[in-house]
């Protein structure tokens, strides 16, 4: 399972349901490690769908901080900017459908 550090004001909004996507660049280094763990759907040589799955949003790098467990479907597409996106470009979005479990 992928553990994902964020930083707290997002954090703080995907657990109370606020935040429904998180965004990674688009890079070789997120594409290997999504899809070793959801696999992918291409069509032309364009990853559209990374697929369903759980991850683990983390919020900082230490041992005790606090952590959620999301259901999300990895998809490729352009976030919002009250989300933390950038105004028109790419992401690797990692749709939250449910918020599993609170550690």
């Amino acid at each position: 399972m992928l553990i994902l550090p964020i930083k707290k004001k997002w954090f703080d909004m995907i657990k109370s349901g606020e935040k429904k996507e998180e965004y990674r660049e688009i890079k070789e280094y997120w594409f290997t490690r999504f899809k070793n763990e959801f696999g992918s759907i291409c069509d032309d040589n364009l990853v559209i769908r990374l697929g369903k799955g759980r991850v683990i949003f983390k919020n900082g790098y230490q041992k005790n901080a606090p952590k959620i467990m999301c259901k999300v479907d990895i998809t490729t597409g352009y976030g919002k900017s009250e989300w933390g996106a950038e105004h028109n470009k790419m992401y690797y979005v990692l749709k939250i459908l449910s918020v599993e479990e609170i550690k």
